[in-house]
């Protein structure tokens, strides 16, 4: 099995994963290297399965939507009959299953009166009995905060986010020609959504297809840490720490998505962490598999 020799291939992906219609030229310049190399790059990726699909749709800002992580030990004797219970839930996209069979689920809901019937679900199909649920923070940059966003979609932009929906690279050209309007209508309109974030680009991306390690830390920080100590901690071990989730019904406490080539590294980062002064405690968590799902999400009007 194919394995990610460099780095170079983590900080690609992170790149295809917050916006996956990057050019090559673009990417190529954040990466120092060649049109042609980063084209290979991503080919090599796509053709071990690592990325799956280069995807569109509608972005947290456009639904109002709630992300819920939700995660503990589950009793369930096979993954295989457990998958497709929760991929017909409609709310779950992703599960992951680490080391003593801890599974993470994350699931979008439209309300929050959604979320009991969502943890009694998980609770009895995962048979889970004492899972955690975290309401994650806000996905929108701080930024933005201040920024008074136009959140209304045309028919046009609809038809523009179907015709992206599974090909998020694809020319502008080919969808104009798709859909019936002119490149440069298109390209307004695509540049419209992107500023008011309301599209997503993105790539579904399973990182277990190879011998890397990724790996789930449970970071709880120390009540004096400053608040933005989780982006300095994310900066520090860049590219290993991938991204972080923070929650809002849970003080101090974050998950980080880790990766690593070897586990002599991944020991490395674990003690690192744990000499850092911010740091209550440090609990790493190897992912040996996970499912991306279809949700409500993905169908547009």
């Amino acid at each position: 099995m194919w394995a990610i020799v460099d780095k170079t291939d983590v900080i690609l992906c992170q790149l295809l994963l917050a916006n996956s219609r990057l050019s090559y030229r673009e990417l190529a310049e954040k990466l120092d290297l060649s049109v042609t190399a980063v084209h290979n790059r991503i080919q090599t990726l796509v053709d071990m399965g690592i990325i799956r699909k280069f995807t569109a749709g509608l972005s947290v800002v456009a639904q109002n939507v709630i992300h819920v992580l939700i995660y503990g030990t589950s009793k369930t004797s096979s993954i295989n009959s457990l998958k497709p219970k929760l991929e017909k839930q409609g709310s779950i996209y992703w599960l992951a299953v680490g080391g003593g069979n801890v599974l993470y689920i994350g699931a979008y809901l439209r309300n929050i009166a959604e979320l009991e019937a969502l943890v009694r679900f998980v609770k009895e199909t995962a048979e889970i009995a004492e899972p955690t649920v975290g309401l994650t923070a806000t996905f929108i940059p701080a930024s933005m905060f201040n920024i008074k966003l136009d959140t209304k979609l045309c028919p046009l932009d609809y038809k523009i986010i179907r015709s992206l929906k599974d090909d998020s690279r694809k020319p502008i050209s080919d969808i104009a020609e798709e859909i019936g309007a002119s490149a440069k209508t298109v390209r307004r309109r695509l540049a419209f959504m992107r500023k008011n974030l309301l599209i997503q680009f993105s790539i579904e991306w399973y990182p277990d297809e190879s011998n890397d390690i990724i790996s789930i830390f449970h970071i709880h920080f120390k009540n004096e840490a400053n608040p933005n100590t989780p982006n300095l901690i994310l900066q520090k071990y860049y590219p290993n720490t991938i991204f972080y989730w923070s929650f809002s019904n849970i003080p101090n406490s974050y998950v980080f998505l880790v990766w690593t080539p070897t586990s002599k590294e991944l020991r490395e980062i674990r003690e690192s962490f744990e000499q850092e002064s911010t740091i209550q405690s440090v609990t790493p968590n190897v992912i040996y598999t996970g499912y991306i799902f279809h949700t409500w999400r993905d169908e547009i009007p």
